[in-house]
């Protein structure tokens, strides 16, 4: 997605990633990203990866946009932005139980929403690997499964982890319409209540792309005590025409 969602020469990428993260590493372990066209969403995630400790792995959780491949996908292949390149933790992956993740390269082939996350991981970490999981399935009773199995394997492993739940908000809706919108949505996170979230959200009928991912990150963050708090808020219609927009929102969930 070099080219397109960010810049391909690694000193382009690198100058944006200069103006959007400014490093003030907290106890967070596990956010909330948007993944859309840095120009349109990099500044809000530059917030979140401006708190993001260094971790051995981070687990990136994204939806799957394309519906190409299994519906929880877990990636073991080399990945590879302007920046470098980034390993999978093999040793993790093989420790996650695989009754609902199943390894499978198709369903990352062509989605765009864990790989716009690695270089702003690779700008704040010189020395990581990632856990990539693409969810088709996202319904809450297959974020409880990921979530555990998740759990399982850093108990196994003993591995310092952080997750990463890779989504953007409400889309192609008036500004002031959106913002309205999300609000409740990202109540909803920030309560720690999953059925709440998931009520919320099909009440509404939202079209959030990444609510599996972020179930995903709501369940491991309450599973180590932690709190959510909205980082910053923003819509494409703050650099872009604002009669169709899409919400945008970095939440921290800090240990």
């Amino acid at each position: 997605m070099a080219g397109a969602f960010y810049p391909s020469h690694p000193d382009s990428l690198l100058a944006m990633l200069d103006e959007f993260v400014s490093r003030n590493p907290q106890n967070v372990g596990a956010g909330v990203a948007p993944h859309a066209g840095y120009m349109y969403s990099g500044r809000t995630a530059g917030k979140l990866y401006s708190l993001i400790p260094d971790a051995e792995t981070y687990v990136v959780i994204g939806p799957n946009h394309t519906g190409y491949g299994s519906m929880v996908a877990v990636s073991t292949d080399t990945w590879l932005t302007p920046l470098g390149e980034v390993e999978t933790d093999v040793e993790f992956i093989d420790a996650m139980p695989g009754i609902i993740i199943d390894r499978d390269e198709i369903a990352h082939k062509y989605e765009h929403s864990i790989e716009v996350q690695l270089p702003f991981l690779q700008y704040i970490c010189s020395n990581f690997m990632i856990v990539p999981v693409c969810m088709g399935l996202q319904d809450e009773e297959t974020a409880r499964e990921v979530a555990a199995e998740i759990l399982t394997a850093q108990e196994k492993t003993e591995r310092k982890i952080v997750v990463i739940a890779s989504s953007d908000m409400h889309h192609y809706l008036p500004d002031d319409v959106c913002r309205e919108r999300d609000a409740k949505v990202i109540d909803s996170i920030i309560s720690m209540d999953v059925s709440r979230f998931y009520m919320t959200v099909n009440s509404m009928q939202a079209s959030v792309c990444g609510v599996g991912p972020i179930a995903v990150a709501m369940l491991y963050s309450k599973s180590k005590n932690a709190t959510a708090e909205l980082v910053d808020y923003s819509t494409s219609g703050d650099v872009a025409d604002k009669s169709q927009v899409v919400g945008y929102a970095a939440i921290a969930f800090r240990v």
